[in-house]
């Protein structure tokens, strides 16, 4: 019995844990495109970019001591984890007239954390509406141009969410504001993407050897 137990343990187990993972790959390997081709926030601010960047992007509004507690969040929970990625980015759009605010809550947030990767773009009203309205989603800013929900945009410019969500069918954005929604899901989807594009690296490298 004990051979066969040690049998188990050494061959058995292994295979078994393979295709449980192959699996995993196989079904949660991509995260799904909700959007194609969005607006690129290079037409607000000719140094930041979505394009070859896998960006969180957020919209703070006119009202900065209501948003303080979700970028927080979101530095915390989601920006140190994953900044260290070589094309990682936050783009945080922010209506043109908070630009002494946001030297406020980048000096603040510069504490916690190394703040390289948090770009932050001015636009007129118009031009914010217009970069929100480019995702398409089922969601809105509210009076002050702002929403607690932050979007995934791949490197082409897609926006990227969940079909199936349990609580929410289409999953457009995750909500900044709720510590759950980041630990329980975005962290999850943002560890997808990454993957994804590290597997197709490794699939253009093998193929150029």
């Amino acid at each position: 019995m004990k051979k066969v137990f040690v049998l188990v343990v050494l061959f058995v187990l292994p295979v078994v844990a393979y295709l449980f993972f192959a699996s995993g790959v196989n079904n949660f390997g991509k995260l799904p495109t909700l959007t194609k081709e969005i607006r690129n926030v290079s037409k607000l601010d000719a140094q930041v970019s979505f394009k070859n960047k896998i960006t969180i992007l957020g919209f703070l509004g006119n009202n900065l001591d209501n948003k303080k507690g979700a970028a927080f969040n979101l530095n915390q929970k989601i920006y140190k984890r994953f900044f260290a990625f070589k094309d990682f980015q936050f783009v945080m759009v922010v209506p043109k007239g908070m630009e002494e605010e946001v030297e406020v809550l980048k000096k603040e947030l510069s504490a916690l954390s190394t703040i390289s990767k948090w770009h932050f773009v001015f636009a007129e009203i118009e031009d914010v509406q217009s970069q929100f309205n480019s995702l398409k989603t089922n969601l809105e800013l509210d009076k002050n141009y702002a929403t607690p929900y932050v979007f995934i945009v791949d490197k082409d410019l897609n926006l990227r969410g969940r079909t199936d969500d349990k609580d929410e069918g289409t999953k457009y954005g995750f909500n900044a504001n709720s510590v759950a929604d980041l630990n329980n899901k975005m962290e999850d989807d943002v560890k997808i993407i990454l993957a994804e594009y590290r597997m197709a690296l490794k699939k253009n490298a093998a193929v150029r050897n």
